[in-house]
């Protein structure tokens, strides 16, 4: 460690024990050389004994700088792992900084697109329209020359040094993570080194601007003609590494209700698409925008009787496959219909819980969870707060960690607030249960197994011209196994030892010893093979059972 990081990692302590962070470390556990150096290297004690601790964590976090804010951000969603009054106060950490010169983004946007600026665009305002930890955007319009002459746009570029930053910061949060077992009882639990690996690929997927370029095309594609949501236009001709531009949109920011309200905004319908938005992002596509706090979402003010949102930075976005949004809704629907039993078999069958998981026990947890929650109306029961139940005592049970889960659980979180902050009178399981039953109805019910059929009747009928043959080549081949079956069978009867067990188990060991000399069979063949084989194995028990 340089000189340098040193530094850094000194300013880094000090920063938490004035903020008395530190306080979360059990006394027993520093040893009296650490309580030493406390006091002689730091020599700092808190100085706001009169604030809650996560106040505290709050405040020390934003005085650190851009990168732990994102980390306090990050954290913030991770109700799994901390007291929600301590989850609240870092959900408060605003990503906003002073933005950097205007002309130095100038700069660095020419050497993106390899040329002047007035060569696309007129009337850049070097005055930052807003400044974040990784990236800062600037306004313009394409000039005459350009096919959408006089089109506003936004210019988005990547901050100078940031890479450096982040690099020397992270290497600082893994050793910092590191420590944390060792000092207190929880550490384990807080598997800190974990949570920093997975801010550290969220942090390195803000800094390729093309991906979220990537995923702002794919979001806009899925909703076109979409009254429910609008994603702008990327245009990908000038979009590089560390700068893109987009088209320029104009809403009222989500959040500002008195204004929604004046401009006649129909708060009900707003609130209830804000749902559907959601769901069909995960249940349809597969792929939602996991970052949508209110920063990110606008109401278009045409048509405040029909209302519309604006969706912006798209750079963090999770994915679900077929089996995970299967397992997902099966799991709520069970859970609104109080089948706890259910419940603990998708966590099961999903693979997120170990197959050996005593299925009693975890029911039983489950009940003894989430039975109180509905103590209250089902238009009051959160859907994050369910889920994060969920993975709480699934976590008892040796759940593994779920990014995409987590993703998924956070994002349900803000629109959960947003609607009801929008609407509170939002009945989110009324608005959700028939999308997820329609959902489930077409995925497990008859259509599905007809669509299936239909989608895999090409790949049949590419390989139905090779059928005679590869029927031939298998049964000339089970020739061969009947043969060696036929010797393994007397083999065994010249034997002494005429325990029908042992003698099965050996066939059957065999055989499955020939089919590995048999690779070109193909999986749909060879599957009738085993069941054949497997048969010949129970025929031979039934016989020596006479």
């Amino acid at each position: 460690m340089n000189i340098k990081n040193l530094r850094r990692l000194y300013h880094i302590i000090h920063t938490f024990l004035r903020y008395g962070v530190d306080e979360v470390i059990p006394n027993i556990r520093l040893t009296r050389s650490l309580h030493l150096g406390r006091k002689s290297l730091f020599w700092v004690k808190n100085q706001y004994p009169d604030k809650p601790f996560g106040v505290r964590l709050r405040l020390a976090l934003q005085e650190l700088g851009p990168v732990w804010i994102k980390l306090g951000q990050m954290l913030s969603t991770r109700r799994d792992l901390f007291d929600p009054e301590l989850a609240d106060q870092l959900a408060l950490l605003q990503d906003s900084v002073e933005p950097f010169d205007g002309k130095l983004a100038r700069q660095l946007i020419e050497q993106a697109l390899g040329g002047k600026l007035e060569t696309w665009f007129d009337d850049f305002d070097e005055t930052a329209l807003a400044s974040a930890s990784i990236a800062q955007v600037h306004t313009a319009k394409f000039n005459q020359n350009q096919p959408l002459a006089s089109k506003e746009v936004v210019l988005k570029v990547i901050r100078p040094d940031i890479h450096q930053v982040i690099f020397d910061d992270l290497a600082l949060m893994y050793r910092l993570a590191s420590w944390i077992p060792k000092l207190s009882n929880d550490g384990k639990r807080l598997r800190a080194v974990e949570v920093v690996r997975e801010y550290e690929k969220t942090l390195l997927d803000e800094l390729d601007l093309r991906k979220e370029m990537a995923n702002a095309v794919r979001l806009r594609n899925n909703f076109a003609n979409s009254e429910m949501l609008y994603v702008p236009e990327m245009y990908q001709d000038f979009c590089h590494k560390n700068v893109i531009v987009m088209e320029r949109i104009y809403g009222i920011p989500v959040a500002n209700i008195d204004e929604l309200k004046a401009n006649g905004t129909d708060m009900k319908l707003l609130a209830e698409r804000g749902v559907q938005v959601f769901f069909t992002q995960v249940f349809r596509d597969s792929f939602f925008h996991a970052d949508m706090h209110p920063g990110n979402i606008f109401v278009n003010p045409n048509h405040p009787e029909n209302p519309q949102y604006i969706g912006i930075d798209c750079g963090i976005v999770g994915t679900l496959n077929q089996n995970d949004k299967r397992y997902l809704a099966e799991s709520f629907v069970a859970f609104f219909n109080r089948d706890y039993r259910r419940v603990a078999l998708m966590h099961v069958e999903s693979g997120w819980t170990p197959a050996d998981t005593d299925i009693d026990a975890f029911e039983q947890a489950f009940r003894e969870v989430c039975e109180p929650i509905f103590a209250k109306p089902l238009s009051e029961i959160s859907f994050g707060h369910v889920l994060l139940n969920l993975f709480n005592v699934a976590r008892e049970f040796n759940m593994e960690v779920q990014p995409q889960l987590v993703l998924l659980q956070k994002t349900l979180l803000y629109i959960e607030g947003l609607g009801r902050q929008v609407y509170p009178q939002l009945d989110l399981w009324q608005t959700a249960k028939p999308f997820l039953q329609d959902w489930l109805n077409e995925q497990v019910g008859v259509k599905a197994m007809f669509r299936q059929v239909q989608q895999r009747l090409p790949q049949f009928r590419e390989h139905f011209a090779e059928f005679p043959e590869t029927v031939f080549q298998a049964l000339q081949q089970q020739k061969q196994i009947n043969l060696r079956l036929s010797e393994i069978n007397q083999s065994l009867q010249n034997q002494k030892n005429n325990s029908g067990l042992i003698r099965s188990l050996l066939l059957a060991l065999i055989i499955s010893g020939t089919f590995w000399q048999f690779e070109q069979i193909p999986l749909w063949l060879s599957s009738s093979l085993l069941l054949v084989s497997i048969g010949l194995v129970m025929v031979d028990l039934l016989f020596r059972s006479k």
